[in-house]
């Protein structure tokens, strides 16, 4: 089994910086290929909503909010995805969580994962 597990949450001020890191661990041998990895966050009585992803050839995508703020990248040889967040705003506080999708040496359908989740609290 492939887990993701996210490092790098915290408390922060506004205007300040965090990174956010993600790794696959577990079975990774039992991976043929990752696919798109990416951040979503979630408040408490919203929707998990996309903050940013980034396809295997690296092309990116992010929600008009953080445009300019936010970076995200992958290493593919670690299995990893990082999110940079600069200038952090009070609104961006979250739990944030990352995905990818992930090809299995054995079949031909394409797993879905989640990591745990990591809090992000930016104060005023």
């Amino acid at each position: 089994q492939v887990q993701l597990v996210e490092s790098g949450g915290g408390l922060v001020q506004a205007g300040g910086s965090l990174r956010l890191s993600c790794a696959a661990t577990g079975n990774t041998g039992s991976i043929r290929k990752i696919g798109t990895m990416g951040w979503y966050r979630q408040t408490p009585g919203k929707q998990r909503e996309l903050v940013a992803n980034i396809s295997s050839g690296g092309t990116t995508n992010y929600i008009d909010s953080v445009k300019g703020r936010f970076t995200v990248s992958r290493d593919n040889a670690e299995i990893t995805v990082s999110l940079q967040m600069n200038s952090l705003k009070p609104e961006d506080t979250a739990v944030y969580y990352c995905n990818a999708y992930v090809l299995p040496r054995v079949g031909s359908n394409w797993d879905l994962y989640w990591g745990q989740g990591t809090q992000v609290t930016v104060s005023s």
